[in-house]
């Protein structure tokens, strides 16, 4: 999915209405592989960190000390984090801005820090986790947008920044949302593991209602947003009531009623459906746009 929105907001976004863009198609790919890599990387310590809650809350899914053993999992750990970061160090040499190389290094420590600490922690790490996969997002536009900002091009460019911050922004609701709903089906293994997530700390129940509550926040700023800047465009606004709005009024409804593991399973699912589709929202600027 990472690769797919930096895709689709360099060539369904920036390039078909003339944003001044920094990276060429090399560039792109250069970005995307150092993303993915270093995304692969936080999974494979996040496994390598959850091998004692998997045990309970997936057993039939684990891969580390499984399929693959704990020094293999610890040596592709080091491997797809230097490589993300080398290329990180490269992509930033080919456009002249060396001191982007530290969101690397930033992101790389933040991803290994949530695995082995933040992650026990009572909402940072569901905060952290949920901003590192916005960030994922927002690099396109620090690194295509930022370093060919001039006076004459600023209010277009901006223009174009603020949209991607928009999904990023979408992106960390959503991840937020789904990381709780996560943490309420997984409270078994975590609870075993003297993890202090939300529904550990106030319970399952109180966690199921705060996390009903917060749908609404995320919900009502996507209605509120398809009200005021597409409601001429029939095709955007069919495609967030059918792919977006409808599965999120779905997703609310089904954590009013949610009771077993299966349940907060299927939300979390669902959360991650509704974040594809709302990205793939993207395809549409050209109608949006351009009628």
């Amino acid at each position: 999915m990472i690769a797919l929105v930096q895709l689709l907001i360099k060539y369904a976004l920036l390039e078909p209405f003339g944003a001044q863009t920094s990276l060429n198609s090399a560039g792109i790919f250069l970005l995307i592989i150092a993303t993915t890599c270093i995304a692969a990387a936080g999974n494979i310590i996040n496994d390598i960190n959850d091998i004692q809650t998997d045990l309970i809350n997936k057993p039939d899914k684990i891969i580390v000390g499984h399929s693959i053993s704990l020094k293999t999992a610890y040596n592709l750990y080091i491997v797809f984090t230097s490589f993300g970061v080398i290329i990180g160090f490269l992509l930033t040499k080919l456009i002249n801005q060396s001191s982007f190389f530290i969101l690397f290094v930033v992101i790389s420590a933040l991803l290994y820090v949530y695995a082995t600490q933040l992650k026990r922690t009572f909402l940072i790490g569901n905060i952290v986790i949920s901003f590192l996969v916005g960030s994922s997002i927002l690099i396109v536009g620090v690194f295509e947008l930022l370093p060919n900002i001039t006076a004459l091009n600023r209010a277009t460019q901006i223009v174009f920044f603020k949209t991607i911050f928009d999904y990023g922004v979408f992106a960390f609701a959503l991840t937020l949302l789904r990381e709780i709903a996560k943490d309420i089906e997984d409270i078994d293994g975590d609870y075993n593991a003297n993890m202090n997530t939300l529904p550990i700390v106030i319970g399952r129940a109180r966690a199921k209602h705060v996390l009903s509550v917060l749908n609404f926040f995320p919900l009502g700023a996507i209605i509120l947003y398809t009200i005021l800047n597409l409601y001429k465009q029939p095709i955007a606004v069919l495609y967030f009531l059918l792919l977006v709005i409808g599965p999120f009024i779905y997703i609310s409804v089904k954590t009013f009623s949610a009771k077993s593991k299966k349940d907060f399973h299927a939300i979390s699912n669902l959360y991650k459906l509704v974040m594809l589709f709302g990205m793939l929202s993207l395809l549409l600027y050209k109608y949006v746009i351009l009628n």
